[in-house]
């Protein structure tokens, strides 16, 4: 982390209330180590008619339940797909009265929006509201909510991916972090961008980056090929002006950067980059600022396999993936290639690969450890220190029954060594049963949550 990150810092908690989460990433890495993990699972898709669940997971080394599921909670209804979800406030909002108190769980399918006390009892959260999708699609005229991010001023901004029916463009929905209330949109000016997916802001430089996916009603049955020929997947990142919340360059990634999702800044809240990763083209990009002008370069490629039965080579198809709290190391996902990668980009222009891992797949790679493991990685989670990486191995439930058929859910978690390289920790194994296990979360904020001003 630089001086100048140093010299910026202002005050925290200064209103003669705690400080919400953390004052810098040097301070988040200090956390202790976390005893329990939420997951958002799911038994939308599998044929089960059953509830999808917060799902807590025991990862303290030293437990009888090591590695288990402790307690479910259960949504209220079925069909919602929980996919992404995320905290009412967090590190960004530190000048707030609120508590790091609530999960905000939508159902992607159904955009309920489920509001999860996960602090009176950490171990056994408890549903404390549900916000109809009925009433965002009435006051937002959106739909299916994707990635979830509080943002200072006492919101919470969800990006949604599509209309009101499910067709582009979507936008983003925005709640009050004290009440829930739904407050409308968040956009000003989407300046032409057609699809919606993740996001991610940078204070500082009054920045913030989405990217795109598609429409829900071209991606919720399934993946058709032709779909990506006439069009209807992305393949931009969009850069906005986070104060006056319009997009200001769009960069479109051409062939090359095909179905660009999950976007990861740089924690330093002083950094001009980050990387998105393009699942279809299997490509990791760089973005940065030059002159004021954003710009994005290829860094990463995996190269597709031939795979008898396979109509195309087979993708990697990066699916996840995100940055060490010291922005020292990069992992990323192969959903289909079946393998985990680790690289340091201390120099982040020239990422090294340092680590990698074969946990399961379709081109008949052997996999590391001695369980047969179905799917591939998918969700990715890095504890605050770096050491311990959680993964789940489920995409979207329609995806996962087209590639991977009457697959079974897990967990797993690998051990990072904090010089580079990964082992897969052959102790833990998490059996979702019925259901199929997705985004992982930390108690305390993670990687992916926490956003520092």
């Amino acid at each position: 982390m630089n001086h100048e990150a140093h010299e910026h810092e202002h005050e925290h908690g200064s209103n003669g209330h705690a400080r919400v989460g953390y004052a810098s990433p040097q301070e988040a890495m200090l956390a202790p180590p976390e005893e329990h993990v939420y997951v958002a699972s799911l038994h939308t898709g599998t044929g089960v008619e059953e509830p999808d669940f917060l799902a807590v997971v025991d990862v303290n080394p030293e437990s009888d339940t090591y590695s288990q599921i402790t307690h479910r909670t259960m949504m209220p209804g079925v069909g919602d797909e929980l996919h992404h979800y995320g905290w009412q406030v967090c590190s960004s909002a530190c000048h707030s009265p609120l508590a790091r108190q609530y999960m905000v769980v939508p159902g992607f399918r159904t955009s309920n929006i489920h509001i999860v006390d996960v602090a009176s009892d950490p171990l056994k959260p408890e549903i404390t509201q549900v916000i109809a999708g009925e009433e965002i699609r009435k006051k937002t005229g959106l739909s299916a909510p994707h990635t979830i991010h509080c943002m200072p001023g006492e919101i919470i901004v969800m990006s949604m991916l599509g209309d009101a029916e499910g067709n582009s463009p979507g936008g983003f929905a925005v709640l009050d972090a004290k009440d829930f209330n739904v407050l409308g949109r968040w956009e000003n000016d989407l300046n032409g961008a057609q699809f919606n997916y993740d996001f991610w802001y940078q204070p500082r430089k009054n920045a913030m980056i989405s990217s795109e996916w598609a429409a829900p009603n071209t991606f919720k049955d399934g993946f058709n090929l032709d779909d990506v020929a006439a069009g209807k997947y992305g393949q931009s990142v969009h850069f906005w002006d986070l104060e006056q919340r319009k997009v200001v360059q769009s960069v479109n990634l051409g062939a090359a950067g095909m179905i660009p999702l999950e976007v990861r800044w740089l924690h330093d809240p002083d950094a001009e980059t980050g990387y998105v990763g393009a699942a279809l083209s299997s490509a990791m990009f760089r973005w940065s600022r030059d002159n004021g002008a954003w710009k994005v370069e290829n860094v990463i490629q995996v190269d597709p396999v031939e795979v008898d039965g396979w109509p195309f080579p087979v993708p990697g198809l990066i699916t996840d993936l995100l940055v060490s709290m010291d922005d020292r190391f990069l992992y990323f996902s192969n959903w289909l290639h079946g393998d985990l990668r680790q690289y340091d980009i201390s120099d982040p222009a020239n990422p090294k690969l340092t680590g990698q891992l074969w946990l399961g797949g379709v081109i008949g790679h052997p996999s590391d450890g001695k369980r047969k493991l179905d799917a591939g990685p998918q969700m990715l989670q890095l504890s605050m220190d770096g050491r311990r990486l959680y993964v789940t191995n489920s995409l979207y439930s329609s995806w996962d029954n087209q590639f991977y058929p009457n697959m079974s859910s897990w967990m797993l978690k690998i051990d990072c060594d904090p010089n580079g390289g990964m082992t897969l920790d052959e102790d833990f194994y998490t059996d979702f049963g019925t259901a199929r296990g997705h985004e992982v979360h930390l108690p305390g904020g993670d990687c992916t949550t926490e956003i520092f001003q």
